[in-house]
């Protein structure tokens, strides 16, 4: 059966439409607090955070008042990174953690992320259950007046994240000498994202750090790297750091002015990891990631796994294959060592201790050569045209095209209303040949 209201990174939309709005976060409030009420504990609590949308400020007390109707209390964090939300969730001790966010997506639309209070995302099961309680009648589900949750708001969630994420690290690691340029997208990192390097004494230059709740993601963070790019040269900094709206992915940019993707990060981190014999079990990746990258584990005999896109599939093969690092080609990367979901300043926090000896981005971010790749994004009112023959024919004649010289991947968005067509080739010619075909057959 397939999910109703969740796609493949928990549920998002455009807000005021269809599942985006207050009564229905009300519903969700009630259903996930329901089925995390655990009778055992004497203390019900949910942790809610957010990204800076001005949606939020509708959705958030919706959502509070169906987890208080089903018996939680509640903290609210305010912005804040949703590894933030995740690490949080489990040092609290909380049956459950929601981050209001729709992530890399336009400020008009919204979502929730749901973690379990073992700080993972919820499986597909778990989230099939949820949805089976918001479509059952409400009154059932309300809890007795002398019980209901309350809501108290904590101001130093940021404090407490950037204090976990520190850590991870030596005492004595320092930025001291260092240039960074961060590009926050306008998110729910644009406090801690520049603090945490300051704390660590480096130069910061930041951008992307003035949200207005209308330009979250508004040419500018991971989904625009140029604008971190032009900043890092401007600035003449050692690195550049690019996240999204929410700070789960990170694209970087080195001291050359050139781009470095999920991929190239990846690859970097796994093969220092292997030389430090800390890397278990291989190298999740999902059917997006470049072809080149698995080549290259091929070569250095790293195991690479290919997951379903979405960084909850990457976290459910990485444990299910006992593998301590995965992630995507768009920057979303989990470092299983020190996280259970994707954080760009965690990541971040990985790349700079590499360079603390002096060594420049550029030397290690050249790990492999990519192959030519390209995505394409289609407009669809109906995703299941994926699904008619005209379009199973022409991506079968695609894959007869390009064998022997790359591959082709067509798959419906959990996200949004699109169809992404992903090619890679050796040949140019042949790729644009193969995306033109599938694309006629989606129009």
């Amino acid at each position: 059966m397939s999910k109703r209201y969740f796609g493949t990174d928990g549920i998002r939309g455009t807000v005021n439409r269809d599942n985006i709005n207050g009564d229905m976060f009300f519903k969700f409030g009630l259903a996930a607090g329901t089925y995390f009420r655990n009778l055992k504990k004497k203390k019900q609590i949910a942790i809610i955070a957010k990204d800076t949308r001005l949606s939020g400020y509708t959705l958030e007390p919706a959502l509070v008042s169906g987890l208080a109707s089903a018996g939680m209390h509640i903290f609210t964090l305010g912005p804040l990174p949703t590894n933030g939300l995740a690490m949080l969730t489990k040092k609290m001790n909380a049956n459950l953690g929601i981050m209001i966010t729709a992530s890399h997506n336009p400020f008009y639309d919204n979502g929730l992320k749901l973690f379990g209070p073992d700080g993972l995302k919820l499986s597909d099961k778990i989230e099939k259950k949820i949805e089976k309680l918001i479509d059952t009648k409400i009154s059932k589900h309300l809890t007795k007046p002398g019980i209901l949750g309350r809501v108290k708001r904590l101001e130093d969630a940021n404090e407490n994240y950037i204090n976990i994420l520190k850590k991870n690290f030596p005492k004595d690691f320092s930025l001291k000498g260092i240039k960074i340029a961060i590009d926050c997208a306008n998110g729910a990192g644009y406090k801690s994202g520049p603090n945490i390097f300051k704390s660590l004494g480096a130069k910061v230059y930041s951008v992307g750090t003035s949200p207005n709740g209308l330009n979250i993601n508004l040419n500018c963070g991971s989904t625009f790297p140029n604008k971190i790019r032009s900043f890092s040269i401007k600035k003449k900094v050692d690195l550049g750091i690019s996240l999204d709206g929410d700070a789960d992915r990170i694209i970087i940019c080195d001291e050359k002015g050139r781009i470095i993707d999920g991929d190239q990060i990846i690859a970097m981190i796994a093969l220092r990891w292997k030389q430090k014999k800390i890397l278990k079990g291989g190298v999740v990746g999902t059917l997006m990631s470049n072809y080149g990258l698995e080549k290259l584990f091929k070569e250095k005999n790293i195991k690479f796994i290919r997951a379903n896109v979405g960084d909850r599939y990457v976290k459910e093969s990485m444990k299910k294959n006992k593998c301590n690092l995965g992630g995507e080609q768009s920057g979303h990367i989990i470092l299983g060592n020190f996280a259970t979901t994707g954080d760009g300043i965690l990541v971040a926090l990985e790349v700079l201790y590499s360079m603390r000896k002096g060594k420049k981005a550029s030397e290690l971010f050249n790990n492999f050569k990519q192959i030519p790749q390209q995505l394409v994004n289609i407009n669809v009112k109906d995703k299941s045209v994926i699904n008619s023959q005209n379009c199973k024919k022409s991506i079968l004649k695609a894959k007869k095209i390009l064998k022997g010289t790359g591959r082709i991947l067509v798959r419906p968005s959990g996200t949004e209303p699109k169809i992404r067509i992903m090619c890679e080739s050796i040949n140019k010619k042949i790729m644009t040949q193969c995306i033109k075909l599938v694309k006629k057959t989606l129009n």
